[in-house]
């Protein structure tokens, strides 16, 4: 089984919390006013304990970023060949080309992926990644550099490879592999205005839990500001198929601002519909409005026009990031440093033109 492999992890000078010794119960104990038995019997959420006492714990151990190691009599150094690896979504065209990357790379070593999904929620977020942590395993790959206080602690408090994936725009705990999804923004408006687009709609997602998607509405917005250029008209939305939202989007805000003359969609899905709303009603594109989004989905291809987009290097984050934590594992040097930034390439497609 693969919790009997008694892998055991390389500390290495790499990792910025490797000077830290591995917290106890003593440690939390200390920090509760609490004895160690009553500690565990919170912990383990064994015996008879007062709401207070099990609180007071509770926080202490939340502040400190202690995890609990399930592993039975195992030492406190021991690891099992398990990554745990993090992401927001499954139902996102986007992490299964980065899963991919992940499998794919660790099939050479004796570690192995076991995922866990957030739903963008920073309070699900701590609920899996200290449950993952808890089988001590031999890396953490976790989508994005924001956390909540709780999670940063324990991931801070790991011992382990943590690399944090998908963005670079932020300082991450450990290593974290890439784009700057503010330069995104910034490139897709600097074609914009390059082809002399001046009236701009934004759809996408709603961007407090969706830092990705904020930090490029931010480059974009800014560059677009640089040239005189307001976004005219903005709409986001939450849950439900992405493709029907993007039709549904389209329409309202062309009825709404008809003098549009580009949309930008945070995502190629809702950019996949506003194209065919757009098109069912005989509207020019790209001569009359254009349209971009964002992700390279390889799915879309078939569409009537090649929607513009640019490529987030999905799958080679995932690969590097495995790259990362099993080099770790092995005592090697990472020779790129904490920072990976990988290059997104601007597709225009047929739906930007060109002068």
């Amino acid at each position: 089984m693969l919790f009997n492999n008694g892998f055991r992890l390389s500390r290495t000078t790499h990792l910025t919390n490797s000077s830290k010794r591995p917290l106890t119960l003593r440690d939390v104990s200390e920090a509760s006013g609490v004895s160690e038995m009553t500690v565990s019997r919170v912990l383990r959420n064994k015996g008879d304990v007062s709401a207070a006492t099990r609180q007071k714990v509770q926080d202490a151990a939340k502040k400190l970023g202690y995890v609990p190691n399930k592993i039975a009599g195992a030492l406190a150094s021991q690891r099992v060949n398990l990554v745990a690896v993090i992401i927001p979504s499954l139902g996102n065209m986007v992490f299964p080309e980065v899963l991919s990357g992940i499998s794919e790379t660790l099939e050479g070593t004796e570690l192995q992926p076991v995922v866990g999904v957030t739903d963008y929620l920073p309070e699900k977020e701590e609920k899996v990644l200290f449950e993952m942590l808890s089988w001590r395993p031999s890396g953490v790959i976790i989508a994005g550099l924001e956390h909540s206080e709780a999670s940063a602690a324990m991931l801070q408090q790991a011992g382990i490879p943590v690399v944090e994936i998908m963005d670079v725009d932020g300082e991450p705990v450990d290593h974290c592999v890439g784009i700057s999804h503010r330069r995104a923004g910034r490139k897709m408006a600097e074609a914009i205005i390059a082809q002399g687009y001046k009236r701009i709609g934004f759809m996408g997602t709603k961007m407090p839990l969706d830092h990705r998607a904020r930090k490029r509405f931010e480059g974009f917005t800014r560059t677009l500001a640089k040239s005189g250029i307001e976004i005219a008209d903005q709409e986001f939305y939450s849950g439900g198929s992405a493709l029907a939202k993007g039709r549904e989007m389209t329409e309202k805000m062309m009825a709404r601002t008809p003098d549009l003359d580009f949309l930008y969609y945070s995502n190629d899905m809702i950019g996949a519909g506003g194209l065919l709303y757009l098109l069912e009603q005989g509207i020019d594109v790209p001569g009359k409005i254009g349209i971009a989004g964002f992700n390279g989905v390889e799915l879309l291809d078939g569409l009537p026009r090649q929607l513009a987009t640019m490529d987030a290097c999905r799958r080679d984050i995932g690969v590097k990031a495995a790259e990362i934590v099993a080099a770790l594992n092995s005592g090697q040097e990472v020779p790129e440093g904490p920072v990976v930034t990988l290059s997104p390439t601007l597709a225009v497609g047929e739906t930007l033109r060109r002068k």
